[in-house]
């Protein structure tokens, strides 16, 4: 999620720097478009950052944070990272193997942030219930300045277009 924010910021500022050093603009549209888009980055930045992304229990058996672990994990655990808001959260799942002969009505869990004892999910060519869940969170403080930065970067690009709307409707509408 940091990387992917990251990358958001970074295509904001792709935006902002890919003009000539003497380019100048020519229209307050012009600008209001380069600023919507330089808005939509931030805002997916930011998005990253305040909501987890919600996963099956197969995309987190399959993702790399399992396989990440020397000693690797024993088969009957899952892992899970994410960030949400100014916090690192790890969850931990503990699975039951259900055997093929088992009376359980089987039925997969969808996506979620957590998953909770009881959600069944299908891997490979096994079946696995949730039998306990651990959850811990870090405070990360650094995270809880990068949220309060992209409100405010995106309090003064709003300004900027409020400002940029006004003069050119002044422009636009002045009698000649």
């Amino acid at each position: 999620q940091i990387q992917d924010a990251r990358n958001h910021v970074n295509q904001a500022i792709y935006l902002l720097m890919n003009r000539d050093v003497n380019y100048q603009f020519k229209t307050g549209s012009e600008v209001l478009k380069l600023m919507d888009a330089v808005m939509l980055q931030l805002s997916r930045a930011r998005n990253r950052l305040t909501t987890p992304a919600t996963l099956t229990l197969p995309e987190i058996a399959s993702s790399g944070l399992t396989k990440m672990f020397t000693p690797a994990l024993p088969p009957d655990v899952l892992v899970n990272f994410y960030i949400n808001l100014n916090k690192l959260c790890l969850t931990v799942y503990q699975l039951h193997v259900l055997q093929p002969s088992t009376t359980k009505n089987f039925k997969p869990a969808g996506g979620s942030i957590l998953h909770n004892p009881g959600a069944m999910f299908e891997f490979g060519s096994q079946r696995y219930e949730v039998s306990h869940v651990h959850k811990v969170e870090c405070v990360v403080p650094w995270l809880n300045d990068a949220l309060v930065f992209f409100t405010v970067s995106l309090q003064l690009c709003q300004q900027l277009k409020d400002k940029i709307s006004v003069f050119s409707s002044y422009w636009n509408y002045r009698p000649y």
